[in-house]
């Protein structure tokens, strides 16, 4: 089995991971050895990825062009093939490749040895749809060889060369295959980068189980299990196994939303999510029916299937299988230590290896249970059933219900008190439907009573969706502030302030350090380090002694600047904080802080920036 799982994850990076390098800049120069007077070529070649295309306006390419420079060489101008797509006289489209060439002439004056040359290819890919993203650059350093020097007459000027450039519109330039010298960040990775941060997933998925968002229903699903062993023993694999199942198939799916978004263009980051109200609703109200559910208040009993009842009751596969989903939505809510340094690398993939990424997250989640599944002797360390079972099952009730406290807050710093109203009036009426359901779809009850309480609930939670849910988003109102004007941060301690690009920007140009932090309210991590770490007295103390300025941004509700801002420096969600120190590269943290951690980074703060 272990040699069989090495294979499989062997062949998949094999077979997968040419769609990470097919997406690349390739920079070539020819002939790599020549003599004063003569010429060569600098090519550069983009490969599009499926779904984009690269737009130039041919008479003012700003966006797309190749350059370089070299006190030995005369360049020339930069010679674009004929366009795959010709939408009109100022908008040529490539796809799925286009090459670039930059020609030169060795310089007369040139002296022999090795030399090298920088190039640089700038580059805005958009997509069918129109939208495009912003522009990106590729650089190569390139190595060539000049030879003795020998008077040959020099065909290009220098001062020819001074001259702005123009598109050859007419001359096409074959697409030759070139060697790789170098890539843009985030479209090509080794295979020990890929198994780095495959491993950064796995450690990701094992850590989800102990989040506060997790922990509380997991014993739930142990208890079933050893439910099961006391019967069957043999079974145990099977539930561990259909349990793993539907964490796989969550992921999966919350894959394709991402590769979704990809496609269509949407910035994508880990935690916005929970920055859409539809989101946080439909997660509260599935946590608060399992809350009623483990607290007696129903129990799920299909009319007039007594026989597929009574088959669950005795395998429980379908309790196994949909507990695998509800643990992945609750995992969803909270973001593991070691899983945010790994996602930013998984949204740049192409789409299947972002499936992959996201399966190998959800096989460490599942990955306790399947050691339970494999050595059932684990459960010894369980304490047998008894009446604590029921008495623990009816705790975590409560426990899934302060869940929905922290949510319904969460609600309401993304809406308003009146649209909070609404939805606590959908979950009394969401509670009283399954009150009907429990109280009367028994077996002992007639077909005719199961099967009208079973309708009627729908009915009214159907109405009470369509009549309280739906949400009309207000928009943020900006309020107006001086340019470098510092605005104290709401729920923060004196000395936090808001975070605006300008006022970190000209701290530092005044020799002070700067300690920013993204948070939101929905991020558990997040509140843990302001509270412990962040926001004590101690390490108040700490930042005034070293004259750090105190930046914080609310990222509770969507912001594509602070997004941006967080995308810049490698991370794909919240928590995210750094300490800026003047002329050095910023400090980025873990996700889970300690004073140590932040004391120790600090103390590199030299005298002058205090």
């Amino acid at each position: 089995m272990h040699k069989t799982c090495k294979l499989l994850l062997m062949l998949c990076l094999v077979v997968f991971i040419q769609p990470i390098i097919a997406q690349s800049v390739k920079f070539s120069l020819s002939p790599e050895v020549l003599k004063p007077g003569e010429k060569g070529v600098i090519k550069a070649t983009l490969i599009i990825p499926e779904g984009k295309k690269q737009t130039v306006n041919p008479k003012d390419p700003e966006y797309f062009y190749l350059e370089a420079d070299h006190p030995d060489l005369i360049l020339g101008k930069v010679i674009y093939p004929k366009p795959t797509q010709v939408v009109s006289e100022e908008e040529w489209n490539y796809h799925p490749k286009v090459t670039l060439t930059l020609p030169f002439t060795v310089k007369q004056s040139a002296k022999a040895g090795n030399k090298q040359i920088d190039v640089l290819l700038s580059y805005n890919l958009c997509y069918e749809t129109g939208m495009c993203d912003p522009p990106e650059e590729a650089t190569a350093t390139l190595s060539f060889q000049i030879t003795e020097n020998e008077l040959i007459p020099a065909t290009v000027s220098e001062e020819e060369a001074d001259k702005p450039n123009k598109i050859a519109r007419n001359e096409t330039v074959p697409m030759e295959k070139s060697p790789l010298q170098e890539t843009k960040p985030n479209a090509s990775h080794s295979l020990g980068v890929i198994l780095k941060y495959l491993l950064f997933a796995f450690l990701g998925g094992i850590i989800l189980n102990i989040t506060p968002c997790v922990l509380p229903i997991l014993p739930i699903r142990i208890m079933s299990i050893m439910n099961q062993a006391q019967k069957d023993r043999t079974k145990v694999l099977n539930h561990t196994l259909i349990y793993a199942l539907g964490v796989l198939i969550s992921f999966a799916v919350m894959a394709g939303i991402f590769i979704a978004l990809q496609k269509a263009g949407e910035s994508v980051g880990w935690g916005l999510q929970n920055q859409n109200p539809g989101f946080v609703v439909t997660l509260m109200a599935i946590v608060f029916v399992f809350a009623l559910s483990l607290l007696g208040v129903f129990e799920i009993t299909v009319p007039g299937m007594n026989t597929a009842n009574k088959a669950t009751s005795r395998g429980g596969y379908g309790g196994s299988f949909f507990g695998g989903i509800f643990a992945f939505l609750m995992a969803i809510s909270c973001t593991g230590p070691f899983l945010g340094a790994a996602l930013p690398f998984a949204l740049a993939l192409p789409p299947v290896l972002m499936l992959i990424f996201f399966l190998i997250i959800g096989l460490g989640f599942a990955f306790p249970f399947l050691l339970i599944g494999f050595f059932p002797k684990a459960l010894k360390i369980i304490p047998k059933p008894g009446n604590w079972m029921i008495i623990f099952k009816e705790v975590m009730g409560f426990v899934l219900l302060v869940i929905v406290y922290t949510q319904l807050k969460t609600l309401l710093l993304l809406t308003d008190g009146e649209y909070l109203l609404k939805v606590l009036w959908f979950l009394v009426i969401l509670g009283f439907s399954t009150w009907l359901y429990g109280r009367f779809v028994k077996v002992e009850n007639s077909k005719l009573t199961q099967w009208l309480f079973t309708i009627i609930p729908l009915v009214l939670i159907i109405f009470a969706t369509v009549n309280y849910l739906p949400f009309t988003k207000t928009e943020k109102i900006e309020i107006p502030s001086k340019s470098g004007e510092l605005i104290p941060a709401p729920h923060t301690p004196e000395g936090w302030y808001v975070f605006k690009e300008d006022i970190l920007n000209k701290a530092l140009k005044e020799g002070r350090a700067v300690f920013l932090d993204i948070g939101a309210a929905w991020c558990k991590n997040c509140m843990t380090n302001e509270k412990t770490v962040l926001f004590t007295d101690t390490m108040m103390q700490e930042f005034k002694k070293k004259n750090v300025l105190l930046l914080r941004g609310d990222f509770t509700k969507k912001d594509e600047t602070l997004l941006a801002w967080i995308k810049k420096h490698g991370r794909a969600g919240v928590p995210f904080n750094a300490l800026y120190i003047p002329g050095e590269e910023p400090y980025i943290f873990s996700e889970l802080l300690s004073q140590d951690e932040v004391i120790n980074a600090l103390n590199k703060i030299p005298a002058k920036a205090e």
